[in-house]
């Protein structure tokens, strides 16, 4: 789709503008890129069936942007993109990327050192010029290396986010062919594991030779690596590699297996079928002794001829999952229709893109039975948090809302932790509230021991409901900050608090290993979307597979719960 394309641009663009000095375009820039982001139809779809009207319709896209919307579409290119490249150093803008530089930083590395690109802020670093500039420090210039060696990783993996869309796009092309009867995307991305180097793609056909003419021809190819019969290997144009193999049907499920599962679970797979007298390939189970095939044209028939319960592709990480299978005892994974609401969302009166009324519209769209609006507090005032006046007024504007709706609207805040461990609203003011969602948005380099003791004290708080995004990560920007998770999980244990399970993809956090960590202190969950418009809403798909990889059940997570049950459990 387009829309990442110009929503990148769109973020550069507000760099550049910060980077200059200028006022308020940067935040209607970033705006406008988010709900880009969010948006499940191509712009260009959009675009064809309305024209430029129908682009002014999306939030945050006035008429101005709209027109560099449509001039993209056209020309592939924005002018006012390229003019304000013109005015930076080339390579410039591409240290925005780096985590610890911001616009400010960036000028004043190029303006001092002349740093323009990330091959001089290598060097840089190696002979440590940064140190030496006012207003950075030895610290400065750690957090720089760290946040570049986050950028290096990044080149090297996409996020799951990033490559969802582009794997369900080609899906969609494939299916289209003539004779192609089944189309499956294996390895990382069926796994839903957070980042992802390439992309494998599986397919039953009897014309392979026509897939893969149209496989290797799509628009969005940029270079051929390799064309084969029944397999060939592009690059495409956003960098990521993609490979497409085209199967009989009886070794579909071999095949399939094959190209999901990690390594180790591979291995560990292989070592049973060799004690069991049988060999084990992408191309089926075979008798070792007559060569005869045994089994491979599902995954179900697989596992069963191994003596082991059917593993979900999301567990095959060599964890246990093969014991538990041995043993019987896989857990029930959640499923993405047990939610039945989403406890974490943003409005207009924050940093979101929709009133309240469409975003509790649209929850209740998607078949929910309650939701909860929690805009930012007052400290993140990046964010436009809400003070206590804003507050109280939005609770009232909500309970007047509530009569149009059949979905239940929960009142909420995401709060912030400040440093001192205390929530940003009064206990008066929190009590009010519905959902009091706890989350650290500054001090992300605190001392580990500082962060634990700041966020345990949080957790003590009798109003706090959930703690949200508990490591402040963002994948392949931010790490996370250091905490002790253990301690932790248990002062949230013995508070009887919620954790959450961020479904955003730029977030994902709490992580897959973290979740398994937790489950084993008794915890229960929430997967959240964190949406800051209505389409963000669907990001929960991703919170729902992330839950999966964390072995977690639908009782585990307090919004597969019925609205009663969830009250009851609230109170």
């Amino acid at each position: 789709m387009l829309n990442t394309e110009i929503a990148k641009i769109f973020y550069d663009v507000a760099d550049i503008f910060e980077m200059l000095g200028v006022a308020w375009k940067p935040i209607a820039y970033r705006k406008a890129a988010r709900q880009l982001e969010s948006l499940s139809k191509d712009v260009k779809d959009i675009y064809e069936d309305g024209g430029l009207e129908s682009i002014q319709e999306i939030p945050s896209i006035g008429e101005g942007l709209a027109k560099k919307i449509v001039q993209y579409i056209e020309t592939g290119k924005i002018l006012e993109f390229e003019k304000l490249k013109a005015k930076l150093p080339k390579g410039l803008a591409k240290l925005l990327e780096i985590e610890s530089i911001g616009p400010k930083r960036a000028a004043i590395l190029y303006r001092k050192l002349k740093i323009k690109s990330v091959e001089d802020l290598k060097n840089a670093i190696e002979k440590n010029k940064i140190v030496k500039l006012a207003g950075f420090g030895q610290k400065s210039q750690q957090n720089i290396t760290a946040g570049l060696d986050i950028f290096q990783k990044g080149k090297e993996r996409f996020s799951l986010g990033e490559v969802i869309p582009i794997a369900n796009e080609i899906i969609s092309i494939i299916k289209k062919v003539p004779g192609v009867e089944q189309a499956i995307p294996a390895g990382s991305v069926r796994r839903w594991k957070e980042t992802v180097g390439d992309l494998d793609i599986l397919v039953i056909s009897k014309h392979a030779e026509r897939v893969m003419d149209i496989f290797t021809k799509m628009p969005s190819v940029k270079r051929v690596l390799a064309k084969g019969k029944t397999k060939s290997t592009v690059i495409l144009k956003d960098g990521l590699q993609a490979d497409i193999r085209v199967l009989e049907k009886k070794s579909f499920g071999a095949a399939l297996n094959y190209f999901t599962g990690n390594v180790d679970h591979n291995v560990a797979l292989r070592r049973i079928a060799i004690e069991k007298g049988y060999k084990l390939s992408e191309y089926g189970l075979f008798n070792r002794k007559t060569n005869k095939f045994t089994a491979g044209r599902t995954e179900e028939e697989l596992y069963k001829k191994l003596g082991l319960s059917y593993i979900e592709p999301e567990m095959r990480e060599n964890r246990g999952e093969i014991a538990a299978a041995m043993a019987g005892k896989l857990p029930k994974l959640i499923k993405l229709n047990d939610i039945r609401g989403d406890l974490h969302t943003h409005t207009q009166q924050s940093d979101g893109t929709n009133t309240i009324e469409q975003m509790a519209q649209a929850a209740q769209n998607l078949g929910y039975e309650y939701v909860c609006v929690s805009d930012h507090s007052k400290t993140t005032a990046i964010a436009h948090g809400l003070d206590i006046e804003q507050v109280n007024k939005q609770i009232l504007e909500i309970k007047k809302l509530q009569n149009k709706f059949k979905i239940k609207i929960l009142t909420g805040s995401e709060v912030d932790i400040l440093g001192s461990g205390e929530l940003d609203f009064p206990d008066d003011v929190l009590k009010k509230l519905d959902i009091v969602i706890g989350s650290v948005h500054s001090g992300f380099k605190s001392p580990g021991e500082k962060m634990t003791v700041r966020i345990a004290a949080a957790l003590q708080n009798k109003y706090l409901t959930i703690l949200g995004h508990p490591t402040g990560r963002l994948v392949n920007k931010r790490n996370p900050y250091e905490v002790d998770l253990k301690k932790i999980f248990d002062v949230a244990a013995q508070n009887k608090k919620i954790v959450e399970i961020s479904a955003h993809p730029s977030r994902l956090d709490l992580k897959d290993e973290h979740i398994l960590l937790a489950r084993q202190y008794g915890l229960k969950f929430a997967i959240n979307s964190d949406a800051h418009s209505t389409e963000q809403l669907k990001l929960m798909q991703f919170g729902a597979h992330n839950a999966r990889r964390g072995w977690l059940e639908a009782n585990d997570v307090i919004n597969t719960y019925k609205f009663s049950e969830l009250k009851k459990f609230l109170h």
